[in-house]
């Protein structure tokens, strides 16, 4: 019941977002805009999304060795395809890292070594994305001249650089108590890791590479869905903007994001001097762009043996149900 209850109000948060970011904008003059789209800038926009999947895959293949298991890329890309599709299948993209945990948990790694790997994949691309924001803050001071609007970057900037330094700082620390608790004990176990690997040169700088590599293309991504309507947004409102909105969009209150990524991102255009309409279009094809590749990833995932042997238990399941 709890679980329909939430799945519920994550529902009722992205309609009602998208429901307020729709009123900020003529519909009859966005439904003229989607209807000149031009088709080859979307999907120029899907296959740079498939060349970020294998990067991800790169980084999280490197994290997966510094955990201690040892999984083929080939494999390893194959299950960060499957998590971008349950990122956009399931209520938050929470959905999509607890796939990835069993997929690699069952291929040999363990439970621990496999959430352990997601964990630290996650925090990478979070504390990246988040220094992008810190850095670029002088030049999106130029393009948003609110105070409101400065601030609220600066926040976000520093807020979500402050929970990944923290649970990486929790690698130096060596605090009994954290032994005496299973979650705890975990989280010291993982953020020992993260600091290993932000020490290492060699690997730190593979993984903090792949990370800007991804974050790039990602701004290339949306660039592309802006050319697909000849919105005008250029390269550079594309690396100023959009790194803050996909902060705000990776909380996990909605439907892989959307409602919060388009309000994110019409009030960003506002406080850039740009059109509120077009802030909405290129979230919305940047989400499209997205759910295809999730769709892509959905195929990966029906095809899989995964797939197979979920199905088969759940199938015999159902019949040992049914005998008297």
């Amino acid at each position: 019941m709890r679980k329909i209850a939430a799945l519920a109000a994550k529902v009722a948060v992205s309609l009602g977002l998208l429901y307020l970011a729709l009123g900020r904008v003529d519909l009859g003059t966005l439904a003229e805009r989607l209807q000149q789209i031009e088709i080859g800038w979307l999907l120029a926009a899907i296959a740079l999304l498939g060349l970020q999947v294998f990067m991800i895959a790169l980084r999280w293949h490197a994290i997966i060795r510094q955990c201690g298991a040892s999984i083929p890329i080939s494999r390893v890309f194959r299950y960060a395809l499957i998590g971008g599709f349950f990122n956009q299948t399931l209520p938050s993209t929470v959905g999509g890292d607890a796939a990835r945990v069993w997929l690699v948990a069952r291929d040999g790694a363990g439970w621990s070594k496999a959430t352990y790997s997601v964990l630290i994949d996650r925090v990478v691309g979070l504390l990246i994305l988040a220094l992008i924001v810190v850095v670029c803050t002088p030049w999106s001071f130029e393009l948003i001249r609110s105070p409101l609007g400065r601030a609220a970057l600066v926040a976000i900037g520093l807020g979500c650089i402050a929970g990944p330094a923290v649970f990486i700082a929790l690698g130096y620390w060596r605090w009994k108590f954290f032994e005496r608790l299973w979650l705890t004990r975990h989280l010291a176990a993982a953020a020992a890791i993260a600091k290993d690997i932000f020490t290492s040169r060699q690997t730190g700088g593979l993984v903090a590479g792949l990370s800007l590599v991804v974050h790039a293309l990602t701004i290339v991504v949306a660039w592309l869905a802006a050319r697909s309507v000849a919105a005008p947004f250029e390269i550079v409102h594309s690396l100023l903007l959009l790194p803050p909105v996909l902060l705000i969009a990776t909380v996990p209150i909605s439907i892989a994001g959307w409602g919060v990524r388009e309000g994110a991102m019409v009030l960003a255009f506002a406080y850039a001097g740009l059109p509120e309409s077009d802030g909405l279009l290129v979230s919305m094809l940047y989400g499209i762009a997205l759910f295809t590749m999730g769709a892509i990833g959905g195929v990966v995932w029906l095809a899989s043996p995964s797939a197979m042997r979920l199905g088969e238990a759940g199938a015999a399941t159902g019949a040992d149900a049914q005998r008297p």
